[in-house]
């Protein structure tokens, strides 16, 4: 039987510093043995120690983008990330409500930088909602979870309980990256809509050269499972490549700089099979 590559759509911003967005995606994407298309939602100028510009896309012309990718040659997953503003994110949702992108979509509500920098208003972030509740798995951080949930105070002891109850109310999985949180091990946590909980733990890698982290895990979590992996297989694959790039970093920039996503060898699956 012939091996089918997967095609991942990937919706999300450009990084001009080339470690996150658009850039980290199709580096990942490809490494997993997936094909890349993209449908860019924002132009962002930006380098290892922050963002000094956003141009979003007209809202038309990225449903565009993503019409003419389904149309010719088809989509197994979808990952979303940086959506530039609440237009964009209404029309993105209206696209994919339309049922011709399947239902393997992964949704990074990417709203901070590495940096620090905000990357989405409060109109964004309420839009997100309906972007949610079209996702297979939502995947934010720590910070991101507390701003998508309404409860930027909301304490580290009552962070499994309100993803217990964002997941039912969106009815879609959610995972709560746990790469914020203090110590050497990083607990990653899938919380499931009927309340089920399964978690990785996995130590931390002890590097400045972070950037792209989010973005990565969740293309690669679209590239697993437009391959036809189960959900929790695809976290733990897109886990294992996010460590790996970690290690493989080469220390460019000033600041938060760009993983290793090339590894030094290729594919990434001989290297994990070793």
């Amino acid at each position: 039987m012939t091996q089918v590559t997967p095609r991942i759509l990937v919706v999300a911003g450009s990084d001009s510093g080339g470690g996150a967005g658009i850039q980290a995606d199709v580096k990942t994407v490809t490494m997993l043995g997936g094909h890349a298309m993209t449908a860019v939602t924002a132009l962002t100028a930006q380098n290892t120690l922050g963002v000094e510009g956003v141009h979003p896309v007209p809202p038309a012309f990225v449903v565009q983008q993503m019409a003419c990718v389904v149309e010719d040659i088809g989509v197994d997953a979808v990952k979303i990330g940086m959506l530039g503003g609440a237009a964009v994110a209404h029309a993105v949702a209206d696209e994919l409500a339309s049922g011709r992108y399947g239902d393997r979509i992964v949704f990074d509500p990417v709203m901070v930088a590495t940096s620090g920098a905000i990357l989405a208003d409060d109109a964004t972030i309420a839009a997100m909602q309906r972007l949610a509740r079209l996702a297979a798995v939502v995947t934010p951080n720590l910070p991101e979870f507390r701003v998508l949930c309404g409860r930027p105070d909301l304490p580290d002891d009552a962070v499994a309980d309100e993803a217990v109850a964002y997941a039912a109310r969106t009815a879609t999985h959610l995972l709560v990256k746990g790469g914020h949180a203090e110590g050497n091990t990083v607990v990653d946590r899938l919380f499931a809509p009927d309340g089920t909980m399964t978690q990785w733990s996995h130590p931390r890698v002890d590097t400045v050269h972070t950037h792209g982290t989010g973005c990565t895990l969740a293309s690669a979590i679209a590239t697993s499972l437009g391959a036809g992996l189960s959900l929790a297989d695809a976290i733990a694959r897109g886990i294992r490549f996010v460590q790996a790039a970690l290690a493989a970093a080469p220390g460019l920039g000033q600041g938060h700089g760009p993983m290793g996503h090339a590894l030094g060898v290729a594919p990434f699956d001989q290297l994990a099979a070793r």
